[in-house]
């Protein structure tokens, strides 16, 4: 779908045209590292499904019985070739797509909160391979665009929305550095495991800020250092083996940036510490997982020595 017909006019949408056009002419190269995952998208879109689910942990794109074990074997082909698979889980055509992260759990622990999306324009900021986004869709919302500059991700979502069809979804390339392009677009904005990528996390604020209507709601989460105290680390090189880690905050502080970002009604309404149960090796992402960035010796430590992460939730608005 071309999502873009469908902003408000406060959208720079010469600007996003021509950021669109200069990523797709960049994806559209006959080059390897594209077509290693353009190939399976395309294998995927030939491949519509008659029943869709999006209303259980895992989710339902097509059944088993809707295809023969030789086009199964095909799509699981397809579907391999996106390893490895971070967020889910899915389940596409009987085939068990076991995600390393448990995704379900965040988004159980932030349905309790989670606005009103009937009809309404909403962003995922960060939206990897789209399991929130299609977690989204029965709550009817009129558009959901998803913000996501990581080929590999990008493309897993086009190869499953191809089988999908959920007409109300679309991704783009771009990443939150684009939002200064969308000026109050928004009604919702997801902005999931993105904040502590960013070196400068209150400017990033600011523009998703911007980037939302009067009265519009933002869900953040994010990694968190446990304590009370208004700081955050800057880890020297990597926190729990990422690189492209910077400020890992307390709740405190990130509440602090959001208030120094504009937000009001600014609500922390959970916070836990991190586990292995929800994100682990599996068959579909069998590389290092959260045990083992961790000290074997204490887990109440990162592998570096730093304070082992909770996750925080927050919902804020925009007056």
């Amino acid at each position: 779908m071309n999502y873009i017909d469908q902003l408000p006019g406060s959208a720079q949408v010469d600007r996003i045209l021509r950021q669109e056009e200069e990523k797709q002419r960049w994806v559209s190269q006959n080059k390897k590292g594209f077509l290693r995952y353009r190939t399976p998208c395309e294998t995927l879109a030939e491949f519509p499904a008659a029943t869709v689910d999006c209303t259980k942990d895992a989710v339902k794109i097509g059944s088993a019985d809707e295809i023969d074990p030789g086009d199964q074997q095909i799509i699981e082909s397809a579907l391999r070739d996106f390893m490895p698979w971070r967020k889910g889980p899915f389940s596409v055509y009987g085939i068990d797509v076991d995600s390393e992260w448990q995704s379900q759990r965040k988004w159980q622990r932030l349905l309790p909160k989670l606005p009103d999306l009937t009809d309404k324009t909403v962003a995922d900021v960060g939206c990897s391979n789209g399991y929130y986004m299609f977690r989204m869709v029965p709550h009817k919302p009129r558009l959901v665009i998803g913000f996501e500059p990581s080929v590999q991700h990008y493309y897993c979502f086009k190869g499953l929305n191809g089988m999908a069809r959920q007409q109300n979804l679309a991704i783009n390339l771009l990443g939150v550095e684009q939002l200064p392009l969308f000026p109050e677009c928004f009604d919702v904005l997801f902005l999931m495991g993105i904040i502590y990528h960013r070196s400068s996390p209150v400017d990033a604020l600011r523009d998703v800020f911007r980037s939302l209507k009067s009265g519009g709601s933002l869900i953040l989460e994010s990694q968190a250092i446990p304590g009370t105290e208004e700081i955050a680390i800057f880890p020297k090189k990597t926190y729990a083996k990422v690189p492209g880690t910077y400020f890992v905050p307390t709740a405190r502080c990130l509440e602090n940036w959001l208030s120094r970002a504009g937000f009001t009604d600014i609500e922390l309404f959970c916070q836990h510490p991190m586990s292995s149960v929800e994100q682990r090796r599996t068959d579909w992402m069998t590389f290092e997982s959260y045990r083992d960035f961790l000290d074997p010796k204490d887990p109440a430590k990162t592998i570096e020595g730093y304070p082992a992460p909770d996750r925080v939730f927050f919902m804020a608005r925009k007056k």
